[in-house]
């Protein structure tokens, strides 16, 4: 369709130009004496139309001739980059394969011919000089070539005015990083601007930095970040900022005020972590602050009770004693056959000295779960009372149910309980 357009266009043309000449009847005359030349205007500017083709043509000849040097270098820079770029892509094909002594070698030769010829600036060249320079870099991590891991970190510097800055600086955190130096990943991470601090890339870098320096704060700031635009799932999410509280809590045991804010500063879904509030408890409790670690332990059985918090609800001697034991006996309505809490009421009334209390609740205790635990405070019991025949049955009653205890701790702890038992025997 397009061929007979062109020739209805040209046929179009051709009885166009017939027109016209049909239209002049003027006629151009040279004079050169002896001679004289006649021609119709028309044959005149046809010969000057074809005249003008002929110097045009012989003109750009002529230029195509003079710039053939030019031309030919221009070809060869070409084809020295495609194979450039296909020996980078193909370096950085094998890196991804973890073929690294391969991709070495490809990136070297790409490196090599950058050096053996002149790149012009800001060409694909630069570009597959810089990936090469990459994967060198990280292969020859991977490989632990410590001979030529500078050399290609020199080469990766070298690309920075380039716009390789930011991407050789992420691949040395990373470096850094998987070789647990984590001075130099947080020295690579300050030369990085602000606005590349805050990619995504650059703040799952510095996750993992602030979990191996132990700066908690700083972890637990850069998880919710990363939940908060979506580079971490809830479920990703969660356990990192468990590990962090914990870690926040470890440097405030010597602070329970701030230990405590801290604890109310926390999702409700974080503080219904059974091992983080045992860590918290346990953390007021050695702290002194007796009553916190009770208020803490209370608010969490409150909403879902778990037996074994209540082992730290009696390990702090402080505190309003007498008030605890009105919570135990207000939770026993609810949960009678728990020996947990029977054991910890039993505790409580120890340190109130109220022994017949104590005594009735551990074997209470022991009525509903046959434990350790409860014949070693009836043995302790019974020694205050000055009952010694009691006090070693439940000795060895004690020894007895560590029978079935592996590991050296238990075999330890039975001695213990043995030797204790003789002596108050003797």
């Amino acid at each position: 369709m397009r061929s007979l357009f062109w020739l209805l266009l040209l046929g179009l043309l051709a009885i166009g130009v017939a027109l016209l000449g049909s239209l002049s009847d003027g006629y151009v005359l040279w004079v050169v004496p002896p001679w004289r030349v006649e021609a119709s205007f028309n044959l005149y500017v046809l010969a000057q139309l074809a005249a003008l083709l002929v110097v045009y043509l012989l003109l750009r000849g002529i230029a195509h001739t003079l710039s053939l040097p030019r031309v030919v270098g221009e070809y060869r820079a070409r084809r020295a980059r495609r194979r450039d770029e296909r020996l980078a892509a193909e370096a950085l094909r094998l890196l991804w394969e973890g073929r690294y002594s391969h991709a070495l070698k490809h990136a070297e030769k790409v490196v090599q011919h950058a050096g053996d010829q002149e790149v012009d600036t800001g060409g694909t060249s630069e570009t597959a000089t810089g990936i090469a320079a990459l994967v060198g870099f990280k292969a020859a991590y991977a490989l632990r070539d410590e001979t030529r891991l500078p050399v290609w970190r020199t080469h990766a510097e070298a690309m920075d005015a380039a716009g390789w800055r930011t991407a050789r600086l992420l691949g040395e955190i990373a470096v850094a990083l998987d070789a647990r130096d984590f001075a130099a990943a947080q020295a690579a991470f300050d030369q990085l601007g602000p606005k590349e601090r805050r990619q995504i890339s650059a703040q799952r870098l510095a996750l993992r930095m602030a979990q191996g320096r132990g700066d908690w704060g700083e972890l637990l700031r850069i998880a919710r970040q990363l939940e908060k635009h979506g580079a971490l799932t809830p479920e990703q999410a969660r356990p990192i900022c468990l590990r962090a509280y914990h870690g926040v809590l470890d440097t405030l045991q010597d602070d329970p005020v701030q230990l405590m804010r801290t604890w109310r500063s926390m999702s409700a879904a974080d503080r219904q972590d059974l091992r983080l509030a045992q860590r918290a408890a346990r953390a007021l409790s050695a702290a002194g602050a007796c009553a916190e670690s009770a208020q803490l332990i209370e608010d969490y059985l409150e909403d879902r009770w778990e037996s074994v918090l209540l082992e730290d609800y009696a390990s702090c001697e402080g505190g309003d004693v007498l008030g605890r034991i009105a919570h135990c006996e207000k939770w026993l309505h609810d949960h009678q056959n728990d020996a947990m809490l029977l054991l910890t009421l039993g505790r409580l009334c120890l340190l109130q000295q109220l022994w017949g209390k104590a005594q009735s609740y551990f074997e209470a205790s022991l009525a509903v779960a046959r434990g350790c635990a409860a014949h070693i405070e009836l043995a302790r019991l019974f020694d205050r009372l000055e009952r010694p025949d009691e006090a070693n049955r439940h000795y060895r009653a004690a020894a007895q149910c560590q029978n079935g205890q592996s590991g050296q701790n238990g075999q330890n702890d039975r001695l213990q309980i043995q030797s204790r038992g003789e002596r108050k025997s003797v």
